[in-house]
């Protein structure tokens, strides 16, 4: 196993993973909305997201991680982004709360923990859901950016 990139504030990442041995991550429509409103609770608060594509086995993001302020990412920052069945995207005031102390690879890492424990609930079924550890790549250039929307979209 590679030890990944940090995510370091300010900086852009095309973040993705994809389920173990090639599995669905996502089984049915329902799924989707769910990954979105987790994106939205452990995400939002550490990073920006400027693209994100869900497939049936795996997905990407673009995404810039924000400006950290000591010890904590924003305290005052309240998730924006949640998805209904429809896909629309809106900000329901029962996933408001603050943003609680930890680092962006471990915000996701909660994110990916949180889903997986969904999914093995609700499917009966044990162990990881997504390959470890999630991929980043640093967008450092515009050119890689407009690139990578593309690719996204």
């Amino acid at each position: 196993m590679t030890n990944p990139i940090p995510l370091e504030p300010g900086k852009f990442y095309h973040i993705y993973n994809r389920g173990n041995n090639g599995e669905n991550i996502f089984i049915a429509e329902r799924n989707y909305a769910y990954f979105l409103n987790l994106y939205a609770k452990h995400i939002e608060p550490v990073a920006e997201t400027f693209g994100y594509c869900l497939l049936r086995n795996h997905f990407h993001v673009l995404a810039r991680i924000r400006p950290e302020r000591p010890g904590r990412f924003p305290a005052d920052h309240q998730p924006s982004l949640t998805a209904s069945k429809t896909g629309q995207i809106s900000r329901p005031d029962h996933l408001v709360e603050t943003c609680q102390v930890c680092t962006p690879s471990q915000a996701f890492s909660n994110l990916f923990n949180a889903y997986t424990k969904s999914i093995n609930k609700t499917y009966r079924r044990t162990g990881s859901l997504f390959e470890k550890p999630f991929r980043r790549i640093e967008v450092a250039t515009p050119d890689y950016c407009l690139r990578l929307i593309h690719y996204i979209h």
